[in-house]
């Protein structure tokens, strides 16, 4: 046997004939142990993937760069003999991992629910007769029977036979496709009409539907978060270590200890490394998916969240996101003698929703919206769509008389009509040339005078349509107001995009693939740039153009509802699967919407660049604080030979600064009118002077402790971590406002955990609990001068963040 793997695509050019040939077999089907060799060979009809230990996975939550720094820090702690101090490390760590770890997207639910669409059963044609198998175990080369209602289970040819062949979740094409013999089926489509025998040429990841699922496995967008997050571990390290050897220098040259100066690595470590960084980031994203679930959007990757307010373009797949989905008849057309009721009143007639023919319902859904009145008439009989027929056909009865009714392709049904003028024909044809060049897709209606139910005559055309979400033109407008260029993309026809964008105005320059498939990557991307749609795409290309615009450095939002948009909805920043969208779908994209319309995409994108801002404030807060801190303990080091913070009050201020800070996920913010992007560099440029000066609020603490209150020792580290502490709560009021403090009230959790926070360590330093105490005049002191100087920052912030963008 010297079977060859072709692409699916090959097939379409074979005849029947050949088909059989190269996959040697026969209209008998295959024998029992030609099926076994081919097994061996091709493997069960089914998507492998790669099974992950979840145990190893949360173990590599403790490996890399930032649980490195905080490792050692903890194991210097537990040398130096502070044991709470590691423990509260280690649960930091342990903090992170887990949530982490239980927020963590991957694949395997995609590549699951793939696996659970091939998981039916097939009629098969084994050794010349016809059994039911698993379609697991179907093989090239096997010939399967399909009929109404099911799905194919792999891709296959038509060798005898017609189908109508729903490919909407595949392909985009929102009209059921007519399938002859020698046509190509896809594994995955769902039968509408017709029966027919196919020879199978592909199962399991080399048909249509296994490529899709191996796109959805390999697609991975890159993670925003994760860069920011090592760019901030990296200026900060760069910080800490410097001040590291500065200070180690300097404390062997004046021979003091090396305890000390361990002491002081490790402070250096906890005030550097963000510890509670990655928790900070989930809560505050998650903080926004709860905000987006109360507006019908559920939120499945929490990172996407902070992506979508870097959003720029916003790719939008036609069918069953732009548009409903559903087809509907758009008009009616009579012909003379008859009037517009007349032409909806008999292919209504000739339809039964029973039968759930999309065609028929869609006509009886029409006909019910203008109020046609059919309780006068009965069905007597009724003859559904076949392809080979191309119309349904009804006898009516009404007032003791009988007729006809027919409905079906236009150049079918005219034909079957006498008495037809040429005029008639050739206006007809004119009118169906019209809406044909608008992608809608025209069906004819005829119905029989006098007692000859064959004597037809043309009663009018129905062209029909999947028209527009209602929210679909407002959605696109807004996006574009919020500085985000909106994108479609479709499998469907030319003809059809074109109209579509029209009537939701998302721009007339719309081209298919093909005319610039030839061009290299950035003639593509140019192209790409300035052009309002792709038409007539599979959905490798949707895949790849994603790819191709986030190589360029634009960060991609995409919509979607079918198995076709499942890769890239994976790939995308922020994938968003609407309402009714296929399982898979749902299961690849980052945010689904839980309620019918689209509008709630604006929301995910606004609530997003809340988050952004919040999520900056915390940054801009934590960076300045670790400027303010080295700097204090280096300088002071150098002056007093002494380290001027004990590491149970590092921990302390860890708590106070990092964790209480929390709250800036619901605090009050508005969001950008434009897309956000984070630049690490001028965050902290932008927290250089605001550190400096926060420096010298500490040093001039230190001088008042020493020269004024006659503070040393133990008594002067409490007084130096209180005004710390005091000051980043105040800290926090000013860099959560882009323009000064007072343009905005905080939110009622930021402001009750900062008061909170000032109040209960104020007590504690005054009724010395764990530090030693200082008297309520000296407290009192170091908070009002804290909250002066701290809240005089604001005037340079304010220029600062003006000048750095931010």
């Amino acid at each position: 046997m010297n079977l060859k793997v072709r692409n699916t695509s090959e097939y379409e050019k074979f005849s029947i004939d050949d088909t059989l040939k190269s996959l040697e077999t026969s209209m008998d089907g295959l024998i029992e142990s030609e099926v076994e060799n081919r097994l061996k060979i091709f493997g069960y009809n089914e998507i492998v993937e790669k099974k992950k230990n979840p145990f190893l996975e949360f173990l590599l939550r403790y490996w890399g760069p930032m649980p490195w720094l905080l490792e050692l820090a903890m194991g210097l702690s537990l040398i130096l003999g502070h044991y709470l101090e590691g423990l509260i490390i280690f649960a930091l760590l342990t903090l992170n991992a887990v949530i982490g770890h239980k927020h963590s997207s991957s694949s395997q639910k995609a590549v699951e629910l793939l696996k659970k669409k091939l998981a039916v059963r097939a009629k098969v044609l084994r050794e010349g007769k016809w059994t039911m198998k698993e379609a697991r175990e179907i093989v090239p080369g096997d010939i399967i029977a399909v009929k109404l209602g099911d799905i194919v289970p792999a891709d296959a040819m038509i060798v005898n036979g017609e189908l109508s062949v729903d490919q909407s979740a595949l392909t985009g094409e929102s009209l059921p496709a007519s399938a002859h013999q020698s046509d190509i089926v896809y594994s995955g489509s769902v039968i509408r009409q017709g029966e027919a025998r196919c020879a199978v040429v592909n199962t399991g990841g080399n048909t249509f539907f296994g490529k899709t699922a191996e796109l959805v496995r390999t697609a991975q967008p890159k993670s925003h978060q994760e860069e920011v997050m090592m760019a901030i571990v990296k200026y900060m390290m760069y910080l800490g270590l410097a001040a590291s050897v500065v200070v180690s220098l300097y404390a062997l040259m004046m021979h003091i200890g090396v305890l000390t100066i361990l002491t002081f690595i490790v402070i250096f470590l906890m005030g550097a490394v963000p510890v509670a960084l990655p928790a900070v980031l989930t809560i505050v994203q998650a903080v926004g998916a709860m905000e987006l679930a109360k507006k019908g959007a559920l939120v499945t990757r929490l990172d996407s969240i902070e992506d979508a307010a870097s959003i720029d373009v916003l790719c939008l797949d036609k069918t069953g996101t732009i548009t409903q989905n559903r087809l509907t008849v758009t008009d009616s057309i009579p012909f003379p003698g008859y009037t517009k009721e007349d032409v909806v009143k008999m292919a209504s007639l000739a339809s039964k929703e029973e039968g759930m023919d999309i065609i028929d319902l869609a006509v009886i859904e029409y006909a019910k919206n203008t109020g046609i009145d059919l309780n006068a008439y009965r069905q007597v009989s009724y003859t559904p769509f076949n392809p080979s027929i191309k119309r349904t056909e009804a006898i009516v009865e009404a007032n003791g008389r009988q007729f006809s009714a027919i409905k079906g392709a236009a150049q079918v049904v005219m034909s079957m009509c006498g008495g037809i003028y040429k005029e008639t024909i050739e206006n007809a044809n004119r009118i169906i040339e019209e809406f044909s060049r608008k992608g809608y897709r025209t069906i004819a209606v005829a119905m029989s005078h006098g007692d000859d139910l064959d004597n037809l005559r043309l009663a009018g055309l129905l062209p029909l349509s999947d028209p527009p979400r209602p929210d679909a033109e407002s959605m696109i407008e807004e996006a574009r107001r919020l500085g985000v260029k909106p994108m479609m993309l479709t499998g469907d026809n030319i003809a059809i995009a074109k109209e579509i964008a029209r009537q939701v105005e998302i721009g007339d320059k719309i081209i298919r693939l093909e005319d610039i498939k030839g061009l290299s990557e950035d003639e593509q991307v140019k192209i790409i740039g300035e052009i309002d749609g792709l038409a007539e795409i599979y959905p490798e290309d949707k895949y790849r153009i994603v790819k191709l615009l986030q190589s360029r450095g634009h960060m991609v939002g995409m919509t979607g509802d079918g198995v076709n948009d499942a890769p890239a909805l994976k790939q995308a920043e922020m994938g968003i699967a609407v309402y009714n969208a296929a399982d898979v779908a749902k299961a690849s994209a980052s945010v689904v919407l839980t309620e019918q319309g689209i509008g709630v995409i604006i929301d995910a994108i606004t609530i997003s660049r809340q988050t952004y801002q919040r999520m900056l404030s915390w940054v801009i807060n934590k960076v300045t604080k670790v400027i303010e801190f080295v700097g204090l303990l280096t300088i002071s080091f150098l002056w007093l030979h002494d380290i001027v913070l004990s590491l149970l009050g590092m921990s302390l201020l860890v708590f106070a600064n990092d964790f209480v800070t929390m709250s800036l996920a619901t605090d009050n913010v508005k969001h950008t009118p434009n897309p956000n992007k984070w630049n690490v560099k001028n965050i902290t440029l932008a927290s250089l002077i605001p550190g400096i000066l926060l420096v010298v609020e500490g040093l001039i603490v230190i001088f008042i402790g020493i020269n004024y209150f006659h503070l040393e020792g133990e008594r002067l580290r409490t007084m130096v971590m209180l005004n710390l502490i005091f000051n980043s709560q105040f800290r926090v009021l000013i860099v959560r406002e882009r323009r000064h403090f007072w343009s905005s009230i905080p939110g009622r959790e930021l402001l009750i955990l900062s008061a909170a926070t000032i109040i209960s360590f104020a007590l504690l330093g005054i009724y010395g609990i764990f530090v030693p105490s200082l008297t309520l005049h000296q407290v009192l002191t170091v908070l009002a001068f804290s909250a002066i100087f701290t809240l005089g920052i604001d005037f340079p912030k304010y220029y600062l963040f003006r000048r750095f963008g931010l």
